[in-house]
């Protein structure tokens, strides 16, 4: 199922590769057939970052950043800046996890932020990593708890790789989390913890089904934690075998853009 937005990137896979050459990095993204872009580092140079996206053609789907009361301001100015409505809580500490009161206590938390971000016309998602798959609470992996205390207009990106590793049938679960679910990550890998990522397509992830299985999520974005081949080979490559699957449409690029 080929998603109506266009590809996306977590730049936080470049991001050895983008502090030597930002501009030069960028463009090479662009010109692999991403249309678009996930910030993990939004308040570094915020505005020339806007610019350097620009000029690669590349636009923002989200960013990531820690929604601390004192910083939240300045992250949706920079969210502003780089053009995107969307926030997401890329982690918390795995303890907040650990028992019902603290899963409850951390959903109210985010259901307020996401208040406080609604009076800016932007809205709060939450990233998964692999404990709050393996963590169980009340018999249910702790993320579909937390899921459970979430306001509606709280959305979640779920970052399939780590969900496997948490031991999770990832279709099985984003058929439960249902509608919330708005953002993936694809990625693949040999299932184990650390690990190197693999180009999606080539490791262990039945990438096809997971992205079947969520009909809600409108941005799919690749991401690699970790690479032991040429990273942006490794990028071409994943977007390559998704558009082979029917499941991308890279953008398409004439000379000199």
């Amino acid at each position: 199922m080929t998603s109506t937005n266009p590809p996306a990137l977590q730049l936080y896979t470049l991001r050895d590769q983008l502090a030597g050459d930002r501009p030069g990095v960028l463009g090479r993204v662009a010109a692999l057939g991403y249309g678009a872009v996930e910030v993990f580092d939004v308040l570094s140079d915020t505005r020339g970052l806007r610019d350097d996206l620009a000029r690669a053609g590349l636009t923002v789907c989200s960013v990531h950043a820690t929604l601390s009361a004192d910083q939240l301001p300045e992250v949706v100015e920079a969210a502003r800046t780089l053009g995107t409505d969307t926030v997401i809580v890329p982690y918390v500490p795995p303890e907040r996890f650990s028992d019902a009161d603290g899963i409850g206590e951390l959903a109210r938390e985010l259901n307020e932020a996401a208040r406080r971000l609604a009076g800016d016309g932007m809205r709060l998602g939450y990233h998964n990593h692999a404990f709050e798959l393996s963590t169980i609470v009340g018999g249910r992996p702790a993320l579909e708890v937390l899921a459970d205390g979430l306001d509606d207009d709280v959305l979640l990106e779920v970052d399939t790789y780590w969900a496997a590793v948490g031991g999770q049938d990832v279709p099985a679960l984003l058929g439960r989390l249902g509608e919330r679910v708005r953002y993936l990550h694809v990625k693949d890998g040999p299932l184990t913890e650390g690990e190197p990522n693999v180009a999606v397509g080539t490791g262990r992830m039945p990438v096809a089904e997971i992205v079947a299985a969520s009909p809600s999520a409108t941005w799919h974005i690749v991401e690699f934690d970790q690479c032991a081949t040429d990273l942006l080979t490794a990028v071409g490559d994943s977007l390559a075998w998704l558009a082979d699957q029917g499941l991308a449409q890279p953008v398409a690029r004439g000379a000199g853009t």
